[in-house]
């Protein structure tokens, strides 16, 4: 009998499931490696002041709010990809993912819940405006008006 229980209580551990931590996949690089960080508009406005100084076609920004905001007032060189628009992941999708985008929406909930969808895209590196367009225009900063 004490066979028996030895050979059930190790078929037990055999067929168990491993721990999550051994048995979870390994990252895949499309949806775990972008690189994000927080900014505040003054740390904005030095990125870009720097990237414009060194030519870097590598570094744009985004704005996720509705083009009539965007056309109300916009960070000048802004590209737009309205949050609400049903295509907003197809439009994602086209822009380059090896591209440093300084992204932004009015007060930070739309460009937060962007976030995810970017880094299922695949885009590398995100540089997020902590308070978004209100922060850019409380700090003072230059804004540009659709002619």
């Amino acid at each position: 009998m004490n066979a028996a229980v030895f050979t059930v209580s190790a078929l037990a551990l055999l067929i168990l499931p491993m721990p999550a931590e051994e048995t979870k996949p390994p990252a895949r690089p499309d949806t775990e490696s972008a690189a994000m960080t927080n900014v505040s508009a003054a740390g904005a406005k030095k990125l870009i002041d720097e990237a414009g100084a060194r030519k870097n076609l590598k570094f744009k920004v985004l704005d996720v709010r509705t083009s009539d905001e965007f056309a109300d007032g916009h960070i000048a060189g802004a590209l737009n990809v309205d949050f609400k628009a049903k295509d907003f992941e197809e439009k994602l999708g086209a822009l380059d993912r090896d591209t440093t985008w300084l992204l932004h929406c009015a007060s930070g909930g739309r460009s937060k819940s962007s976030l995810k969808t970017l880094k299922k895209l695949g885009f590398k590196s995100i540089v997020h405006l902590d308070g978004g367009f209100d922060a850019w225009q409380k700090a003072g900063l230059p804004v540009e008006k659709a002619k």
